[in-house]
């Protein structure tokens, strides 16, 4: 798949793009696999843990990339859909903030990761290239389909960083 280029995404998202290889259909699906292994092997004193004051702890982390996720995807089906009615953006803190993460079971949090990723590829997967290339706004952004998928592998990418990096 071809990369998008600067006008398909915000400035702010393509950290998230550099992220990820020329096949992000590719890399969600591995993720769909090796995260969910990755965030079993986390050890259990470690979930309710966060790095510093006012950070997320990782069952809030976990929680924040699956409503990201469920966004995105959204955002993903109705501009591929042709739809050009321009999207919201959301603030992921008031979404943690009025969440519920905390008192969740972290195993399955997990497994409601691997499920959503799972049913999500069904819809990657089925995009042919005319819907890949379709634009529509997000945030007030130009965004694309194709942009959309490799910020989706991204950002999950992005945060396993910080998984490895802060929290373990």
């Amino acid at each position: 798949m071809k990369r998008p280029q600067p006008d398909e995404y915000s400035a702010f998202q393509k950290a998230y793009i550099d992220k990820v290889s020329d096949d992000p259909l590719q890399e969600i699906e591995t993720q769909s696999i090796t995260f969910p292994q990755f965030l079993r092997a986390i050890p259990e004193d470690k979930i309710d843990y966060a790095y510093a004051e006012g950070k997320w702890t990782l069952k809030e982390m976990l929680g924040h990339i699956i409503d990201t996720e469920r966004i995105l995807t959204y955002r993903l089906l109705r501009i591929a859909r042709n739809d050009s009615t321009g999207l919201p953006g959301f603030e992921e803190d008031d979404y943690v903030r009025y969440s519920h993460f905390k008192d969740q079971d972290f195993g399955l949090m997990i497994e409601e990761f691997r499920t959503l990723r799972k049913a999500n590829l069904f819809l990657y997967n089925s995009l042919n290239e005319e819907e890949l290339q379709r634009r529509g706004l997000a945030n007030g952004n130009p965004t694309s389909v194709r942009a959309l998928l490799f910020i989706i592998a991204g950002h999950m990418q992005h945060h396993k960083m910080v998984i490895e990096e802060r929290y373990l």
